[in-house]
């Protein structure tokens, strides 16, 4: 039996087609006669792409156009000057993190206007430092500064993925919702992965007998990322399938930081400096009082280090600037307590105010506040919080009243639970 034959015509090109089955026109809708056949389709496709992709070109020139003013404003000794108003100490890493980003900036630059073959490679970061010592802090003052897209994302959530890890883009869908939701400008923001020694392999350096696919498989994932891949991912709250719309963001301008406490990496780079130290017949012998410092040993981490802490060595070679971190003792404690623009002490001096109330925090007080932030070995990470507990019954009984005080605190309400003391003006 001969197969049947219908003619229709396309509504675009007014070509007469042939129609056997559905592949010879792919829309067609029989109540109205509307119809579209292949040519047009290929052709309107073919269009949009050339469309989109002219689009994409007019705003990487705009954004090369502003990169000039952008380096002018951001040189490394700018950045660091303006870290200092937020940050106490920490000078070292804020040199290390103000470089990377310039430079960041003049790659972007070079092959915006450079097409000679070469490439300079990104120069993503890697944070080592205790909790609470201002990793966090740095990279959201320098956002501010550089005023573009910056997103946290938990890299110990990213585990959640399983075997494959293929949760890892839910990193860039926080940038392109921080960008709101401008492809461009997430495109050029800042990645920071926190957490990220929660997915160093288990069993370190030796993986060969303990599986650990949860941990090494979201390394393996992260890699194309980091080097510069197009990631492509659903908006927030739908499941991926075939049929979900998606969005494509390029990582390749995306300057990756990923940082965490590294419990554990001191001891570490110990034993490599005690096994260099103790070979040969000169070698002394290190006591226990001559045990190194956390704060000295930090500083001498190498990438071998990072291995044998169990990060894979293809996502090292993808990090290759290594920023370290101290801990904070009681008087850089005591100095972010009171001296950075947004101070705990200040910020609280500001709301009493308000009320008509002076605040004043005698030294022993803040020194008592260091130490306990100490105690909880959670760094400046706490200090607010010590506060707030301490300032609670005060900021509830003080707008009773508008007559003019002054609220006292002494060294017995941070270590013995006393009351501040509340004196008239």
């Amino acid at each position: 039996m001969a197969q049947q034959t219908m003619q229709h015509q396309c509504s675009f090109c007014k070509r007469i087609i042939n129609v056997r089955d559905q592949y010879d026109l792919p829309i067609y809708d029989p109540n109205t006669g509307f119809a579209i056949c292949r040519n047009c389709i290929k052709e309107v496709n073919h269009f949009l792409e050339e469309h989109d992709a002219a689009q994409q070109q007019d705003e990487k020139q705009v954004f090369a156009g502003q990169l000039d003013d952008i380096l002018a404003k951001n040189k490394p000794h700018i950045i660091k000057k303006y870290l200092d108003e937020y940050i106490i100490n920490q000078d070292r890493a804020k040199k290390i993190l103000s470089v990377a980003v310039y430079n960041h900036y003049k790659r972007m630059k070079y092959g915006y206007q450079h097409d000679d073959g070469t490439e300079i490679e990104k120069s993503n970061v890697i944070m080592l430092g205790p909790s609470g010592c201002g990793k966090t802090a740095l990279l959201s003052h320098l956002s501010k500064l550089l005023d573009i897209p910056f997103a946290v994302t938990d890299a110990s959530s990213l585990t959640e993925a399983g075997f494959v890890g293929a949760d890892v883009e839910v990193a860039v869908r926080n940038l392109y919702y921080a960008a709101d939701k401008d492809v461009e400008k997430a495109e050029h923001g800042i990645i920071y992965l926190d957490e990220f020694d929660k997915i160093a392999r288990k069993s370190g350096a030796n993986n060969s007998i303990t599986a650990d696919p949860g941990h090494e498989g979201v390394q393996q994932a992260l890699l194309k990322m980091l080097e510069g891949s197009v990631v492509e991912f659903t908006s927030r709250g739908q499941r991926k399938h075939p049929e979900a719309p998606t969005i494509k963001v390029d990582t390749k301008n995306i300057l990756f930081i990923v940082g965490g406490a590294f419990v554990g990496i001191d001891e570490v780079i110990a034993k490599r400096l005690n096994k260099a130290s103790s070979i040969g017949f000169g070698a002394e012998v290190q006591g226990k009082e001559d045990k190194p410092k956390f704060d000295e040993l930090i500083h001498q981490v190498r990438p071998e280090d990072l291995m044998q802490y169990g990060i894979i060595p293809e996502i090292i070679g993808r990090l290759p600037v290594i920023c370290t971190l101290e801990t904070l003792d009681e008087d850089a404690l005591l100095r972010i307590l009171t001296e950075p623009k947004n101070a705990p002490v200040k910020q609280y001096e500001k709301l009493l105010a308000m009320d008509n109330v002076e605040l004043e925090f005698q030294e022993e007080a803040l020194r008592a506040v260091a130490r306990k932030a100490i105690e909880r070995k959670t760094g400046a990470r706490s200090l607010k919080g010590i506060i707030e507990d301490l300032m609670l019954d005060v900021m509830f009984d003080i707008p009773k009243s508008t007559e003019p005080r002054k609220v006292i605190i002494t060294k017995a309400c941070i270590e013995d639970g006393a009351q501040p003391e509340v004196v008239k003006k």
